[in-house]
């Protein structure tokens, strides 16, 4: 076990509860999707592991000391002024990363992304895809080994989002990641993940917990098989009785 969330609620100063007795726990090397309706509470535990809100009631627990995180926003968020590769370097810059180990990182990163060509592009120039790989690379430079990622490609095409969601995939296993990762798509989370957690409407509990076995491939010849469209139901059903559909 990696951490665990030991019936955390969290309710805002404004009154809004968010979480209430909410429990799970995240296994190194899990790909763990969490799906549930907009107000659920999602984002809000991602927040509360990354500790960048406190829980008001329950606690978050770690299995040791609490891994390097990476956080991957909705929003790109990338510095218009900067460069690619400059994006890429802030977090490294305002921890005092020194030049050579953060030129090191950044070059590493864009490589991973595909990006090595657009170092010195601004994000002006590129497209919604490739700035949320700018997006990516800025978490992986950082080297985690649990990455947060928030309805990433939410805002993103079909196609483009597919193609992502492929290289996720393939970054996941290549670098032994723990991947969190929050979406409305009930088709996402199937393709990328070894477990779903399934979310409540507010005040926002885990109603399911879904085993997500790897079949020998996940390719686009997954995403038309009866064992996608299988669980893609399990899934739907789960949201359903939890009144979240």
């Amino acid at each position: 076990m990696l951490l665990s969330f030991d019936h955390v609620a969290k309710r805002f100063p404004n009154g809004v509860e968010a979480l209430r007795d909410t429990t799970f726990t995240v296994n190194e090397g899990d790909f763990v999707s969490i799906v549930g309706p907009s107000g659920c509470g999602k984002s809000t535990a991602l927040r509360l592991i990354a500790d960048l809100t406190k829980p008001s009631a329950g606690a978050i627990k770690w299995s040791g000391k609490p891994p390097t995180l990476g956080f991957v926003f909705q929003d790109a968020a990338l510095m218009p002024w900067a460069t690619v590769e400059g994006n890429v370097r802030l977090p490294l810059d305002l921890t005092g990363t020194d030049t050579a180990t953060a030129g090191a990182r950044v070059a590493e990163a864009l490589a991973l992304v595909g990006l090595e060509a657009f170092a010195k592009s601004y994000p002006r120039e590129l497209s919604g895809g490739m700035k949320m790989r700018v997006s990516l690379a800025r978490a992986l430079a950082a080297k985690p080994s649990l990455l947060l990622m928030d309805e990433p490609f939410a805002a993103l095409d079909e196609l483009t989002r597919e193609r992502l969601n492929d290289e996720l995939r393939e970054l996941w296993a290549k670098k032994n990641l723990t991947v969190i990762f929050v979406t409305h798509s009930i088709y996402e989370s199937v393709y990328l993940s070894s477990r779903i957690l399934v979310m409540s409407p507010r005040p926002g509990h885990v109603i399911a917990d879904i085993a997500m076995p790897d079949p020998t491939t996940r390719d686009p010849d997954f995403r038309i098989s009866p064992l996608y469209g299988e669980r893609c139901r399990a899934v739907r059903a789960a949201l359903q009785k939890g009144g979240a559909l």
